[in-house]
C-alpha cells in the first residue's frame, strides 16, 4: 500500500446524463512516479471519467483533488493550469507543422495561462529555470520523446506512432503534475507500442504521475504499477496488475467467467486486449 499522498485523488466520482448514471462512485489515486491503469470494456465509462477529471463533463457527485486542492469549481483550462495534462483518443496534432513547432505550441499555450511558469520537471533533467530558454525546452522535450532526428519534419510525414509521441510531447510542454493518456497506443504497431511503453516508463521514473486508459492490456500489464477496472460505470477491481488479472469479477466482465483462463496470463492478456 502506498502511504504517500497522491498527486491526483478521484473520490466517489459520479456522472449522470439525464436519467442515465454513466459513472458511479469511482475512486482512483495516482501517485507521482507511478503509472496507474484504467481499463474496462467499451462503454465502461473510462473516457467519461477522464472528462470529469478534466472538467469537460460536470460531476453529479464526488471530488477531484490535485495535490490536495479540490478542482471542483475550476474550468478545464484552469485545471490544465494547475497541472492536469491530457492526450486524446483521436490524434490531435498540427500535421503541417514540424515536430518542434508542435511542441512549441504547447509552450505558448502554457505561457498564455500565466507569466509564471512551473518549476522545471524532472523529465527535463539537467535544466534549471534560470538557464532554460524556450528553444532549449523544445529541444529537450523532442529529445525526451525520441524524435530529435525528426525535429524539423512535418508531423504529417511521420508514422502514427511518432505522431502520438508528438502529441505527448506537446502535453509535456505544459509541465503537468499528472498526465491523463486516453488510448495512446491506438493505431500503433508492435514496435511503436514497445517504444511507447519505454517512454512512459521513463517519464514515470522521472517523477511524473500518469493515468493510462488503454485497450492494449499487455501494455497496461507491463507498465502500470496500479490498475483499476471499470465495468458499467463502476470500479469492480483495484490493485496491482497481477492481483487484478486474476480477479473473478474482472474475468467475468471480460470473458464470461471461463475458469481455464485464470491460470494462463498471456491468454488472459490476449483475450482482454481483443475485447476492446
Amino acid at each position: 500500500m502506498n502511504d504517500v499522498a497522491p498527486v491526483l485523488a478521484v473520490e466517489g466520482l459520479s456522472v449522470r446524463f439525464g436519467g442515465h448514471l454513466a459513472v458511479s462512485d469511482v475512486s482512483i489515486q495516482v501517485h507521482a512516479g507511478r503509472i496507474t491503469g484504467l481499463i474496462g470494456p467499451n462503454g465502461a465509462g473510462k473516457t467519461t471519467t477522464f472528462n470529469a477529471i478534466c472538467g469537460v463533463t460536470p460531476l453529479s457527485a464526488g471530488r477531484v483533488r490535485l495535490s490536495g486542492e479540490d478542482l471542483g469549481r475550476l474550468s478545464t483550462h484552469q485545471r490544465a493550469r494547475r497541472g492536469v495534462g491530457r492526450t486524446f483518443q483521436r490524434l490531435e496534432v498540427f500535421s503541417s507543422l514540424t515536430v518542434a513547432d508542435n511542441v512549441r505550441v504547447g509552450l505558448e499555450i502554457r505561457r498564455s495561462w500565466s507569466r509564471r511558469r512551473p518549476p522545471a520537471p524532472q523529465f527535463l533533467a539537467g535544466a534549471t529555470d534560470s538557464s532554460l530558454t524556450a528553444d532549449d525546452e523544445v529541444d529537450l522535450i523532442v529529445t525526451r520523446i525520441g524524435l530529435a532526428d525528426s525535429a524539423d519534419v512535418p508531423v504529417g510525414a511521420l508514422s502514427t506512432g511518432s505522431a502520438r509521441k508528438v502529441e505527448l510531447g506537446r502535453a509535456l510542454a505544459a509541465r503537468p503534475r499528472v498526465l491523463l493518456l486516453d488510448e495512446p497506443a491506438s493505431g500503433l504497431d508492435d514496435r511503436e507500442t514497445g517504444d511507447l511503453g519505454v517512454l512512459l516508463g521513463e517519464l514515470a521514473a522521472a517523477g511524473l504521475g500518469v493515468l493510462l486508459v488503454e485497450h492494449d492490456v499487455a501494455l497496461v500489464m507491463r507498465v502500470c504499477a496500479d490498475l483499476s477496472v471499470l465495468n458499467f460505470g463502476q470500479v469492480i477491481a483495484s490493485g496491482t496488475p497481477t492481483e487484478v488479472q486474476s480477479n473473478r469479477a474482472v474475468l467475468d466482465a471480460y470473458l464470461g467467467g471461463d475458469e481455464a483462463l485464470r491460470s494462463t496470463a498471456p491468454i488472459v492478456e490476449s483475450e482482454l486486449g481483443a475485447s476492446g
